[in-house]
């Protein structure tokens, strides 16, 4: 059986020690889903921005004042052209163009800064944003690079080459120490890249093709945002965030009118810290047609999909056996929104072609070299109460990943922990090879891994082109990916927000 041999340092499972969160459900002041009315609120849809090829895209990050539901106050939150979330942005596949994102912030944080995490010392600006397209290859200054952070009253101008296939993209903060804070406050948004292929599949288009961005978060009574922290004025970062309220596109238990045919949903977790198990209360089947990276080869027909912070979802309902009824898209047990289904006679001249696209699997042997890669967590009640890392190492540590422009790779995602963590990777996209558990023996302070089971292999929907994979517990998980585009430095990390800021974020470093 094969073995890899880690440091002794390496800490397996999840030793956590006493962390006093508060029982936040309990906590006065805060508002009680259980009292809001549900599916009042019509589903918001994002303005959706068209760039010109050659022409200049201008966004701005502001503070704003936005109703999350029609009986609560306005809640202030940090926005892209002054929605949460900010306009949908549609580029075309081959046509470039330019965005200036310019940072026209407050100074000062209205959410608890932790001057110990890593970026976020007392020495840094309160206020910094950096825009992240997430799933774009783009050149390295244009990536959205942590340590490329601005203050307000500045801006940066991005060049998006979209030399790639068509894909649900999202774009987000991503300031080193304090993206975890920015993306709770409202700063994320749609990027949906189009191409001729996609367009030539008469696919649900149009009106019936709705944006379903879900996250979670606290409000407290007098509509503001509440961000739980640790009690400790000087240390308030928690390790994960989850709060009791859901919003859809900005609005809690919105609900969706829709005609009795197909619609397109394309679907992200934008959640900092909460995984979305997503299905329609009556069972009913959806088709799955894409994932991060496009199309699938084909559609899967699925009744329930999990969905990892990051990772989208592209998916065909048909709501013509509803006409005249109400379905509610559940997380589990509880109700994200609802769709109410009208009564007349339309014409769905839209369909889901058996075949999407020609969609080779990767293989084993396309990769010309293989790197284990270590998922890890530590506990040190006097420095931190938890530390996440990647193959042990810290942010600022040497770069250890230095891969040549154009080789293909695969990467064992060796997870030492108790957590599901969904691992990002900027630049590239990739296929997952398989998952396999496995044990660890320890001998003379040394500790190997050991298989204890058979590789088990992707389910469908998880065959295509990805560039977030769910690591699990106990299972190491292998990608393939091909490091073309560009030269340059870019991060790969996990995407729980609370544990990409405190160092499970690492740089890797692409040469020519």
């Amino acid at each position: 059986m094969k073995h890899m041999e880690m440091a002794p340092t390496g800490k397996v499972g999840n030793d956590l020690c006493m962390h006093a969160m508060g029982d936040t459900t309990r906590m006065p002041g805060l508002v009680d889903p259980a009292k809001l009315a549900a599916f009042v609120d019509p589903l918001p849809i994002p303005t959706v921005l068209r760039p010109e090829p050659g022409k200049l895209l201008t966004v701005r990050m502001a503070a704003s004042q936005q109703k999350l539901h029609r009986d609560l106050p306005p809640t202030e939150l940090w926005t892209y052209n002054g929605s949460y979330p900010g306009p949908t942005i549609e580029a075309r596949s081959g046509q470039a163009f330019d965005v200036s994102w310019d940072n026209g912030l407050p100074t000062k944080h209205f959410l608890p800064v932790d001057h110990n995490i890593c970026g976020a010392e007392a020495d840094k600006p309160l206020v910094r944003a950096i825009t992240h397209l997430h799933g774009a290859k783009v050149p390295r200054k244009d990536d959205g690079y942590p340590e490329d952070w601005y203050v307000p009253g500045k801006s940066r101008r991005h060049h998006y080459p979209n030399a790639q296939d068509a894909a649900t993209l999202w774009y987000h903060d991503h300031a080193m120490g304090i993206n975890r804070l920015n993306m709770y406050a409202g700063l994320m948004g749609l990027y949906l890249l189009r191409d001729e292929h996609e367009l030539s599949l008469g696919l649900p288009s149009g009106d019936f093709e709705l944006p379903l961005v879900i996250a979670d978060r606290w409000l407290r009574d007098d509509g503001r945002l509440y961000y739980p922290d640790s009690g400790d004025a000087t240390a308030p970062w928690v390790p994960e965030v989850f709060g009791n309220l859901t919003l859809v596109n900005g609005a809690i238990l919105p609900r969706a009118d829709v005609q009795p045919r197909r619609y397109r949903l394309r679907v992200v977790n934008a959640a900092n810290g909460r995984f979305y198990h997503l299905r329609f209360k009556d069972g009913r089947p959806f088709q799955v047609i894409g994932s991060d990276q496009g199309l699938l080869a084909a559609p899967a027909t699925m009744r329930a999909i999990f969905l990892a912070p990051g990772e989208r979802a592209d998916i065909v309902v048909d709501f013509a056996p509803l006409r005249g009824g109400t379905v509610e898209l559940m997380n589990d047990a509880l109700p994200l929104m609802r769709f109410a289904v009208g009564q007349g006679a339309v014409q769905d001249d839209s369909r889901v072609p058996d075949v999407l696209r020609d969609l080779p699997r990767v293989t084993e042997a396309s990769a010309s070299k293989t790197r284990e890669m270590t998922l890890d967590e530590y506990s040190d009640c006097v420095a931190t109460p938890m530390l996440m890392l990647l193959n042990g190492k810290r942010w600022h540590d040497p770069v250890t990943e230095t891969i040549k422009i154009g080789s293909t790779e695969m990467w064992n995602l060796v997870n030492l922990t108790e957590d599901t963590h969904p691992v990002h990777l900027h630049l590239v996209r990739f296929q997952i090879l398989d998952r396999r558990p496995y044990d660890v023996d320890e001998y003379m302070e040394k500790k190997t891994i050991r298989y204890v089971g058979l590789a088990q292999l992707p389910p469908p929907h998880e065959r295509g082109w990805k560039d977030v994979v769910q690591s699990y517990p106990g299972m190491v998980t292998r990608i393939v990916a091909t490091f073309d585009g560009y030269a340059g430095r870019y991060a790969w990390h996990c995407h729980l927000a609370e544990h990409e800021a405190n160092e499970m974020m690492r740089p890797f470093e692409v040469v020519a």
